[in-house]
């Protein structure tokens, strides 16, 4: 996501600006939703019969009061007073959670692992939904062009990932100006046409929704199933606080976001009551002929900034995951200079671009795709309202009687919505449930493997200060020079010190041992390092970085130099122990397991990439080690 400073406090000019950037990175995927939402919540009511105005009041009534409580409610209001220093998001909430209970691990981790796993899957389904839904219209301005649609999406949707190592600093500064002009269109758009039929204004009537799940609870479920595409992106208001501050999130939400969106859905329900053959695509059948082109280079350029916001959505998860111990460590590559949250990661933008190839050669079309879209988010969400409950009960931010009842009501809607999204799993839902499990697998398998392999290497380990006083007494040969070693343990000698130990039988006039600690916050704020001088006079390193932060090594050890401790980190040496892992004949975890840890540290970026050391100044020494 774009990292922007955020506006001082009171200064309003700053406030509205960063207000007008958010258009382009926060609501581009909530923004694309009228392109599918109402003609999704509709199909099940046309399939049943029955009487078309109530039912189009009914489904415009829950489209309206979804985004009033999922999106308004929840997130604008609740969710973003739950911040871990500014910072917002699903992993930024498991860390917030893990503070107030004093407890890391368990179950809400579990929790933070299986929202962050649906999150990748929205990530791939997200730029293929948004870019078939806005190319339809090309079948609107002439049918013949609908076998042109699946291989427009591919050219499209390709050529933003091949072309996302560039980064977007250049492009970005349009998706603001693009995303409101969006919002001004399809909301004079839905406006013009609230005149078909005035009555739809009693779609703000909640009791026309519930009257819909009370007399069909059947027919209700799969409304709901498409009700739910409204409120798809709304998560992104949240895991983007951190980059531009509540105010001017929620000032964009207010006058802008919120009405455009309403005042479309008004519009498209009125014009679906006086022309039931639109049903098959309101959207664009609303738009006068000569805007039709206009109105598609429009959508399919706002399907490029939505898709654009869940790609670098996914880097940033991916970089916290990694800071968390959550997956394998990555290549990071920053691709802005001055704006920090700019980066690249390559594993995972091809990985979800063959995701998203496949969904569309899968699918085909955005109203096939819409049975999958949903179950990722709409499980995300519930997840972020579980959180949220544990948070507002310890943290007491608010009154109870208050914050209680309304995320409860909050959860009850989400699981509604959830039955309905269960509906969609034998006809495409299970693709994103697919994913979701192969991702939470890696994480689990992860995560079991770093704690087998740590306490395997405990067993083997010596005590770093116990070593460095033996050698004291019997000291091997000297030489010039700063010798750097990585630490995983602070308290053990790294396999690096012993093999070279081993090998060489010299050390440095200078030894320095270095642990990199991972923090509970977004990006630290106190001491980068705090130094201690040990036997043989080592200099013993802890350096800390947050979650959101890429650790770096040359940093850390020039703030050495405050503590007494003068090192160049472009002439020092680093030591690395570089492991090579293999099966176990006995081991706890399983023999597939074992071979998928084993796949993933070898696909894991190397320490030299990751902790951003001189590659000129490594020395590796290998060892091989079993799980």
């Amino acid at each position: 996501m774009n990292q922007t400073a955020k506006p001082e406090p009171g200064k309003l000019p700053d406030t509205l600006k960063m207000a007008f950037a958010t258009l382009g990175v926060v609501y581009g995927d909530i923004g694309t939703s009228p392109l599918y939402a109402m003609r999704e919540a509709l199909h099940p009511v046309v399939q049943a019969g029955g009487d078309l105005r109530m039912a189009v009041l009914g489904v415009v009534s829950l489209l309206i009061w979804a985004l009033l409580i999922v999106v308004t409610l929840k997130y604008v209001v609740m969710l973003m007073r739950a911040d871990n220093r500014g910072e917002g998001g699903i992993l930024s909430l498991v860390v917030l959670v893990e503070i107030l209970l004093k407890k890391r691990g368990g179950f809400v981790l579990a929790l933070g692992i299986i929202g962050a796993a649906f999150f990748f899957g929205d990530a791939m389904i997200t730029p293929a939904m948004t870019t078939l839904g806005a190319i339809e219209g090309l079948t609107v301005i002439n049918p013949a062009f609908k076998d042109l649609v699946v291989p427009l999406a591919l050219v499209i949707l390709t050529s933003l990932f091949i072309f996302q190592y560039k980064g977007t600093a250049g492009v970005a500064s349009l998706f603001a100006p693009i995303t409101f002009i969006w919002f001004v269109t399809i909301g004079i758009l839905g406006l013009f046409h609230i005149s078909d039929d005035f009555d739809i204004f009693l779609a703000f009537n909640p009791l026309y929704g519930l009257r819909m799940l009370l007399d069909q609870p059947g027919l209700a479920m799969l409304v709901f199933g498409g009700v739910f595409l409204v409120v798809t992106g709304g998560e992104a208001l949240y895991a983007d606080m951190g980059h531009f501050g509540r105010t001017p999130i929620r000032i964009a939400w207010s006058a802008v976001v919120l009405p455009g969106l309403i005042l479309n859905y008004l519009g498209q329900g009125a014009f679906v009551i006086s022309h039931p053959q639109a049903i098959e695509n309101p959207f664009y059948l609303m738009a006068p002929s000569w805007g039709l082109i206009p109105l598609l280079l429009l959508a399919t350029a706002m399907a490029i900034i939505a898709s654009q916001a869940v790609i670098t959505g996914a880097f940033s998860i991916a970089q916290q995951a990694m800071s968390l111990g959550l997956v394998p460590r990555m290549g990071i590559t920053h691709t802005s200079e001055d704006e920090k949250g700019q980066i690249y990661v390559g594993q995972i933008n091809w990985l979800i671009l063959i995701g998203v190839i496949i969904l569309v050669l899968v699918f085909k079309s955005s109203s096939n795709l819409a049975s999958a879209y949903g179950v990722a988010v709409n499980t995300s969400m519930i997840v972020d309202t579980l959180l949220a409950l544990i948070f507002f009960w310890k943290a007491k931010t608010w009154p109870r009687i208050i914050t209680i009842p309304a995320l409860l009501f909050i959860l009850v809607c989400e699981l509604m919505f959830g039955m309905a999204n269960a509906l969609k799993i034998p006809h495409g839902g299970y693709m994103p449930v697919l994913i979701g499990a192969a991702i939470i697998l890696i994480m689990v398998t992860w995560l079991r493997g770093r704690k087998l392999l740590a306490n395997k290497l405990a067993k083997e380990s010596i005590e770093l200060d116990g070593l460095l006083q033996s050698l004291e007494r019997r000291a091997p040969a000297r030489v010039a020079g700063a010798a750097v070693f990585l630490q995983t343990d602070r308290k053990y000698a790294p396999s690096a010190l012993m093999h070279n130990l081993k090998h060489n039988r010299v050390l440095h006039d200078k030894l320095i041992f270095i642990t990199v600690e991972t923090t509970d916050e977004p990006r630290h704020e106190g001491e980068l390092v705090s130094v201690r001088q040990g036997p043989l006079g080592a200099w013993i390193v802890e350096a800390r970085f947050g979650y959101m932060e890429q650790p770096d090594v040359p940093k850390a050890l020039r703030a050495c130099a405050d503590h007494g401790l003068e090192v160049d980190p472009r002439q020092a040496s680093y030591f690395l122990g570089r492991r090579v892992i293999r099966l176990a004949a006995r081991s706890s975890m399983p023999l597939w397991q074992q071979r998928i840890f084993i796949m993933l540290a070898n696909q894991s970026s190397r320490a030299i990439e990751f902790f951003r050391i001189p590659a000129d100044r490594v020395v590796e020494l290998g060892m091989q080690i079993s799980v």
